[in-house]
């Protein structure tokens, strides 16, 4: 059987791109098509792949300006060649599920989100950019609507990341998804003894605006309790000028660092709004707690109470109530890594394959071959 993995951009090793992997592992025969990669930055278990890319990679600093050219994806995407591929695996949040599938094949997509710049954070995005896309977003994304809408058509099984996304892809799409979590690397977790716990909190990831990072360092500038920043991103200078002297920045760090955070802060700060959110259960996994605002993929990974708490509204005062909450509970740190076990890769791989054997079977009307068989 012949399997192809569409994927939006290969440019970073994210929570995407590590789906990516445990697809290509379960897949070792398969070809991986994107709109541009940085060879670099792949794993070598991804290297081994035959990778082919659109015509966006020729185009001029693509590597670099590749979002500047999501106008001409969906236009990209329909030229790529699928014929002869049996089975057709789509990874959408960026344009990728929008390919033309050949007769026969089996097309299914696991959806990380719908396209947030054009959908549910349209807005958010719009109100971020300069004068120029600010200007021809309004143009620009009403084509990307319908041509989003009209391609998912050609997709016969959606799988969700999280409840969250198979609601959005229920409003958006007005079509049915199941809810497969993304795989989380638990192993590479563990937790240490108590004496060797900070007095810190933690955050982590991409610090953009719509993450709320900027809460966190407002709440703990004022309350004076210690916090440990791990990220890049566009907000990192205007976050290093608000931090005061007990919020410490520490910018992108190597995952040795990262880990031996994880397992020594007294808990995780969570204030965004996330798809699913690999960062929590990657804490969890450390034996540590997590505070995180009570929206989108965190209610289904964080137990309130047992493996960390909820705030409701993103504020200051919001979070500064629920670390008070936290540091009264007392809660088991063998708990919270068993609780984030159960989203190991494992798991994931077991249940994509019970998913694409159904696609396959409502498509052929009988088991799929060997390769996409639940084993």
């Amino acid at each position: 059987m012949r399997v192809a993995i569409i994927h939006y951009w290969l440019v970073g090793m994210r929570g995407g791109e590590k789906v990516i992997e445990v697809l290509a592992r379960m897949y070792p025969q398969a070809d991986i098509f994107t709109h541009v990669v940085v060879p670099e930055i792949l794993t070598e278990d991804l290297r081994k792949h035959t990778i082919k890319t659109s015509f966006i990679a020729k185009l001029p600093r693509a590597p670099k300006m590749y979002k500047s050219y999501l106008p001409l994806m969906p236009l990209a995407l329909e030229q790529l060649d699928l014929r002869g591929y049996d089975l057709i695996i789509s990874s959408e949040s960026g344009p990728a599920k929008g390919i033309v599938p050949p007769e026969g094949s089996v097309h299914v997509c696991y959806c990380h989100s719908p396209m947030r710049y054009i959908w549910n954070m349209y807005h958010d995005y719009r109100e971020g950019a300069g004068r120029l896309a600010k200007l021809s977003m309004p143009i620009l994304t009403h084509y990307l609507r319908l041509w989003d809408e009209s391609s998912a058509a050609r997709v016969d099984r959606f799988v969700a990341n999280s409840s969250t996304v198979a609601s959005r892809i229920r409003r958006y799409y007005r079509r049915d998804a199941g809810v497969v979590h993304p795989p989380v690397d638990v192993d590479a977790f563990a937790p240490v003894p108590p004496e060797e716990v900070g007095d810190y909190y933690l955050m982590v990831g991409e610090l953009v605006r719509y993450k709320r990072p900027d809460i966190a360092v407002r709440a703990f500038n004022r309350t004076g309790r210690r916090l440990v920043v791990i990220g890049g991103g566009e907000m990192l200078s205007e976050l290093r000028a608000l931090a005061g002297p007990t919020v410490e920045m520490l910018g992108s760090q190597p995952f040795a660092q990262l880990r031996h955070h994880y397992a020594r802060a007294r808990g995780l700060i969570f204030p965004g709004e996330e798809d699913f959110g690999i960062v929590p259960v990657e804490a969890m996994a450390s034996g540590r707690p997590v505070v995180a605002f009570g929206r989108g993929g965190a209610t289904e990974t964080v137990v309130d109470g047992r493996t960390g708490v909820f705030f409701d509204e993103q504020s200051e005062d919001a979070l500064i109530e629920a670390i008070a909450r936290l540091e009264k509970l007392p809660l088991d740190p063998a708990e919270i890594v068993g609780h984030a076990r159960q989203f190991n890769p494992a798991r994931f791989e077991q249940q994509m394959r019970e998913a694409i054997a159904e696609a396959w079977a409502e498509v052929h009307g009988k088991a799929p071959p060997e390769g996409a068989r639940v084993v």
